[in-house]
């Protein structure tokens, strides 16, 4: 009879749980259709139109999955199909068809519906064409522990309400476009993922995240020196970064480190010897590093490091016991260095990897010197200040300071003559380094700098006959001159404004005339002339007298037109390293650096033994003050078309590219290349656009460092862009691989 009483009121107290339980879910289910409409209903989310119960239960799948505790969704993960982001490219907050959700989609709507979702603790939405700037609202997810909104178009920064989620455990946002700073004030994290987006600056002290044990911000541009780490780390990856500095021992502390890849940065100095020796590192990544010096010989490793990749970095001497031995215990990476070994670690000569860390750290002695002239400087102005008052002094109590005067003129002197040692240290060491190349030319009898007079240039030209004439660039009229000695000129006339002063163009030209380098080409001479009748306006006629190169354009060799003349693959590499040590020079060589000098294949020259020059080097100085010239006069437009300038990296790229790929048609643009660019990501796409010589005659390895460098170089950022320095290394490089490569292939075919 009791039961009987009971039972009534157990099934009564049942239908009301269940009616409010489904009064709940209707309205979090509303929530998740909203959701499913402003991501535009994607393939992930096709089951949600044909299901027609607790959406709670419905099953997951590899690209969805809901979860729910109690009368709420905990849990919601999707991940769309939309295409990642181009390579290099750049994104300006636009739709992209494909790609991202369309115009429609407004980012901040959508954070709104999202947030109702209170109790969320795991939120992943991942490929889904989501763009916008992250809205600070997400902070109301306060029981948030894992957010992943990878591999879409978020750009911005990450806002400063994330500080709130004083839960969160994870944090991913790989793929993205943000900027901006790098959260540090999240001390649960465990997971802090930002990896291939466009931070940069200075990374901030993470040493306060205790939890943190994954840190991956690869392919960012951070340029700082490596931070301060938190001991509790697993894994750090930091390649693809331009992070500077040495491997300190920052991370010697790292007891629970395993996993370690700064690859592909600007790290220098020899790498800490108790990075090898951690407790618990398996993986040792320092590839592609500026590393130098001498590894321990008595270096020890650790018990559980099963890979070190070493490799293209300008390390010496002898390898450590535990790194090259041949027990098959761990993978070891040498490549690329100049160690002193034998076998399968293809090495450079040990003086290539001298003479750049010479360079790397005069560098540096240049920047620390002028640093020294400015305090020097500053230090001279207060003596000169202190000296002033202490005349002041004499004049009015000449009685008490006359027995102190000789102190501040003794300090002043000493303060000059330190200031003025130096100061000009710097210029002494260049003015040396080009006085030494300019005697080992007069050795070889190439002719120092002369002014030539009009007749002399008139009469090795026949009265600049068409017979003569070279061609004509957007530098001005090129012809060939022979002169009393028979030896053969090439003669560049421009047309420069009247007012274009005398001392102006001596000063250039005088700049020009020291400039002495192997693959320059030999500047012999000069002649001004003002005209009257012949140009209207009158103007001032520079001729501009060089060594004649009987091979042509290196852009005539490119074309399978002309197959006698065709360039294999390592001819052109060789010609490209050449053009690159050329332009090195200029940028670091000489004061004031060039750094817009004219790069194109037409401007590369070839002599009788196909060694390459580079012509109309430091013209754009000329070039540059005579358009201000020009514009200055009322109604006159400027002779030459540089309204738009690149650095000598980008233009450099264009040569690479074409060197790749044959001459770029004169109808079609620098966009078509960058447009064709695209299919060197695939063989198929390779075997349709590189040059058939350079196929057939390149190694896949070489191949696939030159369209990397590249890329590279014709990025539309400046500050992505490599140094010089760092293309030539790749150059070499590639070159090294090649001559392996076609070793190989010889000893095969020899057997």
């Amino acid at each position: 009879m009791a039961h009987s009483k009971v039972l009534p009121l157990l099934l009564l107290s049942c239908a009301l749980f269940l009616q409010n339980t489904h009064q709940l879910q209707n309205s979090q289910t509303q929530v998740l259709y909203q959701l499913r409409k402003h991501l535009e209903f994607p393939k992930a989310l096709e089951s949600w139109g044909s299901y027609y119960g607790d959406l709670c239960q419905i099953p997951p799948t590899p690209r969805m999955s809901i979860s729910c505790e109690g009368n709420s969704v905990t849990e919601l993960k999707v991940m769309g199909d939309k295409l990642s982001k181009p390579a290099g490219g750049t994104f300006y907050g636009s739709p992209l068809p494909n790609r991202t959700l369309s115009k429609a989609f407004l980012i901040d709507s959508f954070a709104t519906t999202l947030t109702r979702l209170t109790s969320l603790k795991t939120l992943t939405l991942v490929s889904l064409g989501i763009f916008g700037e992250l809205p600070g609202k997400i902070h109301r997810l306060c029981w948030l522990e894992s957010l992943d909104l990878s591999s879409n178009y978020l750009f911005g920064s990450v806002p400063p309400e994330v500080s709130r989620l004083v839960r969160l455990q994870s944090l991913t946002l790989d793929g993205n476009y943000l900027n901006g700073s790098v959260p540090d004030s999240l001390s649960n994290l465990t997971v802090l993922a930002l990896s291939h987006n466009e931070l940069s600056g200075e990374l901030p002290d993470l040493s306060k995240l205790d939890h943190l044990h994954m840190l991956d911000l690869r392919e960012n541009r951070f340029d700082s020196a490596l931070p301060l780490l938190p001991k509790s780390l697993v894994t750090v990856l930091l390649s693809k970064n331009s992070f500077s500095g040495e491997v300190s021992r920052c991370f010697d502390g790292l007891s629970q480190l395993q996993h370690l890849d700064l690859s592909f940065n600007q790290l220098t100095g020899a790498p800490s010897r108790f990075l090898f020796s951690l407790a618990n590192i398996s993986y040792l990544d320092l590839a592609s590093n500026k590393l130098s010096g001498k590894l321990a010989v008595d270096l020890t490793c650790g018990g559980k490091l099963g890979f070190v990749d070493l490799s293209n970095n300008r390390l010496v001497g002898t390898i450590p016991s535990c790194l090259g031995g041949s027990s098959g215990e761990r993978v070891v990476k040498l490549g690329g260095n100049c160690l002193s070994i034998n076998g399968v670690h293809e090495q450079h000569q040990e003086l290539l990897c001298e003479e750049a860390e010479a360079k790397r750290k005069g560098f540096q002695s240049r920047k620390i010197g002028t640093l020294v002239a400015m305090v020097s400087g500053a230090v001279l102005v207060l003596v000169l200040f202190a000296f002033g008052l202490l005349m002041l002094c004499t004049k009015r109590r000449s009685c008490c300071c006359s027995k102190h005067k000789s102190v501040p003129q003794a300090r002043l002197k000493a303060v000059t003559d330190n200031n003025t040692q130096t100061s000009l240290s710097s210029q002494v060491l260049a003015s040396a380094r080009l006085i030494s190349q300019t005697a080992k030319l007069a050795a070889q009898g190439v002719p120092s700098c002369r002014s030539f007079s009009f007749e002399e240039l008139k009469e090795a030209t026949d009265d600049f006959d068409s017979s003569r004439f070279l061609g004509e660039g957007s530098l001005g009229k090129l012809y060939r001159g022979t002169l009393e000695n028979g030896s053969s000129v090439a003669i560049r006339c421009m047309v420069l404004s009247k007012k274009f002063s005398s001392q102006s163009i001596r000063s250039h030209l005088d700049w020009m005339s020291k400039l002495n380098h192997p693959h320059l080409l030999g500047f012999l001479g000069h002649n001004c002339t003002e005209t009257n009748g012949e140009y209207e306006p009158a103007a001032t006629v520079l001729y501009l007298v060089y060594e004649y190169m009987p091979k042509g354009t290196y852009r005539a060799h490119l074309s399978e037109s002309c197959p006698e003349k065709i360039l294999t693959w390592p001819d052109r590499l060789a010609i490209l390293i050449e053009i690159a040590k050329a332009v090195h020079f200029l940028h670091t060589g000489v004061m004031p650096g060039s750094f817009n000098n004219q790069l194109k294949t037409n401007n590369i020259l070839l002599d009788g033994h196909k060694i390459a020059k580079l012509s109309d080097y430091g013209v754009s100085a000329i070039i540059e003050e005579n358009e201000k010239l020009e514009i200055k006069s009322e109604g006159h437009k400027s002779k030459y078309n540089v309204a738009k300038r690149e650095d000598d990296v980008y233009n450099f790229g264009f040569v690479l590219l074409e060197s790749l790929v044959g001459p770029l048609p004169t109808t079609k643009g620098e966009a078509f290349l960058l447009n064709e660019m695209t299919s060197f990501g695939s063989q198929d796409g390779r075997q349709k656009i590189v040059n058939p010589t350079v196929l057939t005659t390149s190694s896949q390895e070489s191949l696939a460092i030159a369209i990397s460098i590249a890329n590279k170089c014709v990025l539309l950022e400046p500050s992505a862009r490599p140094s010089f320095e760092d293309v030539l290394w790749n150059l070499q490089y590639a070159a090294q691989m090649q001559s392996a490569a076609d070793a190989e292939r010889k000893s095969d075919t020899s057997l």
